[in-house]
């Protein structure tokens, strides 16, 4: 398969409008679409369910996303593995994190072991859980962070921090009148969530909190990230859920966030790794870690 389709798709399933897709890649938009169907004929499957209102990944395309997204991980790692032995570095670390991790503390992370390890290259790539998991078990990853220890097959997951759980809400929304939103008012109207197999992972940590409410659930919409679900929200399709200093590092005017109610849910972040000893460079970055998490919590 030619590696441009894999590259077109990707832009494509991201912006989910051809004409900015295009707009990103420097090609028309003609050429692109045809493209697009010549993939779907090329696998056999439909890829884009493309409604009258707005266009949507099938399924099938959600997992096609992650692979594609795996294989250029793969292609690019190679490219700066190439580059890093030119330039003399003689051992690296490769982390990976999702959309919804991307904050503050995980750059914290990263200056400091810039500043205590400058010897050692640091990768960062942006995948979903499940994709971290898939790379890390094939050796494309030394550690991952994400929001589920719902590991196995040798890998292992190890809590590093918590973090309370918001609300997400349109910028004009009846539960704006609360200054901390109750579980139960939340409940009462359309959610939107991440799939359990996509994003952060954080939806089985979520899912508990919501099932202990015991109310029937309004899903509307289940989407593969933090990006997709805080767009939806705020164009009025439900509510989220996500943890708040994430959320606020991308400065939406189109969301608001509230606090839950009283003792706030909280979600538990994982450091994901393969079973074994670590390596020398992944003892010290996870020491840094686990410092990092002592200091939060004095």
């Amino acid at each position: 398969m030619d590696f441009r389709l894999l590259r077109y798709f990707v832009a494509v399933a991201e912006e989910l409008h051809l004409a900015r897709a295009a707009e990103r890649l420097g090609i028309a938009q003609s050429p692109l679409s045809r493209a697009m169907r010549d993939l779907e004929s090329q696998l056999g499957v439909q890829l884009f369910d493309r409604g009258t209102r707005r266009t949507r990944l099938t399924w099938a395309g959600q997992v096609f996303l992650g692979e594609c997204r795996r294989v250029q991980a793969a292609v690019e790692q190679a490219v700066r593995s190439a580059k890093a032995a030119a330039q003399g570095y003689q051992a690296h670390l490769r982390i990976g994190f999702c959309d919804s991790l991307a904050q503050p503390r995980i750059a914290t992370l990263l200056a400091r072991s810039r500043e205590d390890d400058p010897e050692l290259e640091i990768r960062v790539f942006d995948l979903p859980f499940a994709q971290q998991l898939n790379v890390l078990r094939n050796d494309l990853l030394d550690i991952g962070f994400a929001l589920s220890n719902a590991v196995h097959d040798g890998l292992v997951a190890e809590p590093v921090w918590t973090d309370p759980l918001s609300v997400i809400l349109p910028a004009r929304h009846p539960l704006l009148a609360h200054v901390q939103v109750p579980l139960a008012e939340a409940l009462k109207f359309p959610l939107v969530l991440c799939h359990p197999d996509s994003g952060s992972g954080c939806r089985h940590q979520i899912q508990a909190v919501l099932q202990d409410a015991g109310t029937l659930l309004r899903v509307v919409d289940e989407v593969t990230s933090l990006g997709v679900m805080l767009t939806l929200v705020g164009a009025g399709y439900g509510i989220g859920f996500a943890i708040a200093s994430h959320v606020q590092t991308l400065q939406r005017p189109d969301i608001s966030i509230r606090p839950l109610a009283g003792t706030p849910p909280m979600l538990s972040t994982y450091l994901l790794r393969r079973q074994g000893e670590p390596s020398e460079p992944m003892k010290r970055f996870m020491e840094r870690v686990m410092a990092m998490t002592a200091r939060s919590e004095e």
